[in-house]
């Protein structure tokens, strides 16, 4: 388990080292949900998503000669561009194993950033048995999406930031994958204010933490087909898990079509862009899906940015 003293140090450490991204308002949300939301804007973080401060935190908590062997990492994109942008920022290098299905933008960005890329069949091969392959090899250090008790307190000082933005809140959302943002976000906001409810979205077949809360265990499933490839996991993670069920009121389940209705809503009337995964959390609310009353109070994390904009383009297309 971490505690809120994990997420404080871990915010002190990033400091003047990622954005301290901006909490925004939009009426015309408002208006359409029945509630006051305040989104917390991960999707202009550095690297374009929430990963960056789970890795930077996770790189510097790594002793000097550590770092120099460098690290290895296993993501479908945003944690790849993370893991890669944080291990330039600290000097080290990185190896990223990544589905060889992986959203040409991200697999560009995380390039970009300096990392080398090894691929995988998401249907065929296990990502992690490579990465831990990888490791043995090379003597590098395992960067983990989100079973990894500094990448939960890297990520939940994104909540950190936008409880000292917004006091009082009568909800938190975020998209569930790993569990590792709502991990370290539930945990901070427990321990500043028990009376904020949470509540983890999921796309309805990529249901596994729905699954696992309803049997009290963690449970798998066949690799799902959603359109918020953030949130493809199979399953839970292991230290993740007993957090959510300890913190979680419950997970909200919404379809594709919601998904891609928020994204243009956040485009089109805030002016947010945001990919797919980013849009869940906002997608459950404006689906209807939060069991709270009128003018409640709701933050919601817009946990990345990163959407290739031919797949935009079709989001965008009039039905």
């Amino acid at each position: 388990m971490i505690t809120l003293d994990d997420v404080r140090a871990a915010a002190r450490r990033l400091r003047d080292r990622i954005h301290r991204t901006p909490v925004i308002t939009c009426r015309s949300f408002d208006e359409a949900t029945g509630y006051s939301v305040f989104f917390k804007c991960e999707n202009l973080q550095r690297a374009g998503s929430f990963k960056i401060r789970g890795a930077l935190n996770k790189l510097l908590l790594l002793s000097e000669s550590e770092r120099a062997r460098g690290v290895v990492a296993f993501s479908s994109g945003n944690h790849a561009q993370g893991v890669a942008l944080a291990a330039r920022m600290v000097g080290s290098s990185a190896v990223i194993v990544m589905p060889s299905d992986a959203p040409r933008l991200k697999l560009a960005a995380t390039r970009g950033y300096g990392a080398e890329v090894v691929f995988y069949d998401r249907q065929t091969e296990d990502r992690e048995a490579i990465a831990r392959r990888l490791v043995a090899e090379s003597g590098r250090a395992l960067v983990p999406p989100y079973d990894d008790p500094a990448i939960m307190a890297g990520q939940g000082t994104a909540a950190l930031e936008l409880m000292e933005d917004v006091p009082v809140l009568d909800a938190l959302l975020t998209p569930v994958g790993g569990g590792g943002l709502m991990a370290g976000c539930s945990t901070a906001v427990k321990a500043v204010d028990r009376a904020t409810r949470l509540f983890g979205v999921e796309a309805e077949t990529a249901n596994d933490t729905w699954l696992s809360l309803q049997k009290g265990e963690r449970v798998a499933i066949p690799p799902p087909p959603t359109i918020a490839d953030g949130i493809r996991n199979l399953s839970p993670g292991e230290l993740t898990f007993p957090i959510l069920q300890k913190n979680l009121e419950g997970i909200l389940l919404i379809s594709d079509e919601d998904i891609v209705g928020a994204l243009r809503f956040l485009l089109l009337r805030a002016k947010l862009l945001v990919e797919p995964t980013g849009a869940v959390s906002a997608a459950a609310v404006l689906a209807g899906t939060l069991p709270l009353p009128r003018g409640s109070r709701v933050g919601v994390i817009l946990s990345g940015g990163n959407v290739d904009p031919a797949i935009l383009a079709g989001f965008l297309k009039e039905s």
